[in-house]
């Protein structure tokens, strides 16, 4: 079995071919042909993806009743308050394909701004308009959940990256980095 990990930059799809003018995985390394990634990230959302043909870590990571921590550092516009991280806790409702959906309680917390790669683009800058960042668990995969969530606590998105699952994260992460890994560690760190 093969295991790789992949910090996926800005603008690549979470498929092998390019979509359009945009990238795919297959830009950022050859990968052999029954690899695929496990989950996937938003065009527009970056950090930690992991690919295998191992099909026990795919259902595990996958099928919603075996839940796991996904954790993301989140950029916001405005400075986020207690009382949002508060409401991200408890669960909030967002709409999934136009219902209702009330979130699973979440594991939040204000963070300093997080030393990570280079976004190619980097992030507007309004001089007038403060930002902040929150770090972001959650056990639930819905359809840009994290984005939907900080809106729906008054703090837009403006960067999102997946820093981790479970324990599994990337040393010293560089923007289109992928890491070979032993399935021994894989499975350790995921909690398998």
């Amino acid at each position: 079995m093969d295991y790789y990990i992949i910090y996926k930059p800005f603008g690549v799809h979470s498929q092998f071919q390019p979509v359009g003018e945009q990238l795919g995985l297959g830009s950022l390394h050859e990968f052999p042909k029954d690899v695929y990634p496990v989950g996937r990230l938003d065009a527009d959302s970056e950090g930690l993806l992991l690919l295998t043909n191992d099909p026990r870590v795919n259902k595990k990571l996958l099928d919603p009743t075996f839940k796991h921590y996904r954790t993301y550092y989140v950029q916001v516009e405005g400075t986020i308050t207690q009382e949002a991280i508060d409401r991200l806790c408890k669960g909030v409702s967002i709409s999934i394909d136009g219902k209702e959906y009330r979130t699973a309680p979440a594991k939040a917390r204000i963070i300093e701004s997080p030393e990570l790669p280079e976004r190619n683009p980097p992030i507007r800058f309004r001089k007038t308009v403060p930002d902040s960042w929150l770090e972001l668990s959650i056990t639930e995969g819905k359809n840009r959940q994290v984005k939907r969530m900080t809106a729906a606590v008054g703090f837009p998105t403006l960067r999102l990256v997946r820093w981790k699952i479970e324990d599994l994260v990337m040393e010293h992460p560089e923007s289109g980095k992928v890491v070979q890994m032993e399935k021994s560690e894989v499975y350790k760190k995921l909690k398998l």
